[in-house]
């Protein structure tokens, strides 16, 4: 909130200050750009896969922990203490097992993490090596992303550098 508070007031000084000449503002819509280049969306199409592969892994390690205890209760009246114990024991082990891969594959720094920086970052950096390229060559002293979190109550689309962005990175012509 307090960055969006910040833009906003830069934004508004940038064009209330008519007097003095600041410095040109565009904007870009990276949503936008990342939807036109291919990589990308092959990056998004692997990532969601593998996501379901590791969810189904993970979903299966459930079903036989709730078999597991189904067995557990249908049996029970005929264990004794000593293998009601030993079947409880498995059964939370294999809680904790399910939970640590669920962990590993989604957690902060998870696999699934892991895989989209391999995947999604180089592109996402070539992306801001031609905004910022693309705001040089315009003479703009600051670009704004209108997508994701900053807010942008109007925008001039004569400002939208998007398509010069796409452009710079050879995929529009």
């Amino acid at each position: 909130m307090k960055r969006i508070i910040v833009i906003i007031t830069l934004f508004m000084s940038f064009i209330g200050s008519k007097a003095q000449q600041g410095p040109k503002v565009g904007y870009v819509d990276t949503d936008y750009i990342l939807s036109n280049i291919p990589e990308y969306k092959a990056a998004q199409k692997e990532l969601d896969k593998i996501s379901v592969d590791w969810q189904k892994e993970v979903e299966a390690k459930y079903s036989e922990i709730d078999k597991l205890y189904k067995s557990y209760q249908a049996d029970a009246i005929l264990l004794t203490d000593e293998m009601k114990k030993k079947r409880e024991n498995e059964i939370i082990n294999k809680e904790k097992e399910a939970k640590e891969l669920q962990k590993q594959r989604f957690g902060v720094d998870g696999d699934l993490f892991k895989k989209r920086q391999e995947l999604v970052k180089p592109i996402q950096d070539k992306v801001f090596s031609a905004i910022k390229a693309v705001a040089e060559k315009s003479g703009l002293g600051m670009i704004l992303d209108k997508s994701g979190q900053v807010a942008i109550l109007y925008a001039n689309s004569k400002y939208d550098k998007s398509d010069d962005v796409l452009v710079y990175l050879g995929y529009k012509k």
